[in-house]
């Protein structure tokens, strides 16, 4: 079995796909971690601009709107993103047309499901991002989100905020989206950022620990409701919570 390891690129991925695509027994991922078999032969992937270009050509061709699924399966926080991806795509190669309409194929319910599993959460955060105030009047809103949705909520908090210098920053995946009221960056960071806040934001923080405190009742616990409410994993951002 060969396995294709990719650096987690989408031009590395449809590098992988030119050969995976009809290498019957084979595994695409970005992983370093993946167990792989006792008789595997592994393939590092290098981005050829070329091949990437062909896949995307044939795609385009064939399902149009595969490219953008393409683009959400690459988003999924999964060691099998790829290989969910590159099913999806074999599927569209055989059929020469899209397969969007095939619910109860295999490949197409997967990439369905996955691709829910990153817009949903995109759609959550875009309500529950919290913003902080800096000193220096830049918003900072940190957030670890299970996939690699950064991308996809910037519009909407450009749309929200157009002449608000703000900075988004995921955590998880060490890059921040820094705006600075007219123009967008992408850019690495560090695990952590450190940033002096307002005393306007200090001042907030302290009102929303002391509502907390105030309506919570000790002898009545609630953890369950609040987690109904809003899960745990979006808690960790939250002055109230900590």
């Amino acid at each position: 079995m060969n396995v294709y390891i990719t650096d987690g690129s989408e031009d590395c991925f449809y590098t992988a796909v030119f050969s995976a695509c009809t290498d019957k027994d084979c595994v695409v991922t970005s992983s370093r971690t993946v167990q792989l078999p006792m008789d595997s032969t592994v393939i590092v992937t290098q981005t050829d601009e070329k091949k990437c270009a062909r896949v995307r050509k044939k795609l385009a061709e064939y399902a149009p709107r595969s490219l953008k699924d393409v683009s959400l399966l690459l988003r999924r926080g999964s060691e099998t993103k790829e290989q969910t991806a590159l099913e999806y795509i074999r599927l569209i190669i055989r059929r020469k047309a899209p397969v969007g309409d095939m619910l109860s194929h295999p490949a197409v319910i997967a990439a369905r499901e996955e691709k829910k599993k990153v817009t949903l959460e995109a759609h959550r955060f875009t309500g529950f991002l919290r913003f902080m105030e800096g000193k220096g009047g830049i918003y900072y809103a940190p957030f670890s989100p299970d996939n690699d949705i950064l991308e996809l909520i910037l519009p909407h908090f450009i749309a929200r905020l157009p002449s608000q210098p703000f900075m988004i920053h995921d955590t998880a995946r060490k890059k921040a989206a820094l705006y600075n009221g007219k123009e967008c960056v992408i850019a690495e960071t560090d695990d952590t950022v450190s940033i002096s806040l307002s005393d306007c934001e200090t001042a907030f923080q302290d009102l929303w620990k002391e509502y907390y405190r105030s309506v919570n009742i000790p002898s009545r616990p609630h953890e369950k409701q609040m987690k109904g409410y809003m899960p745990v994993r979006y808690w960790k951002f939250m002055p109230e919570k900590n």
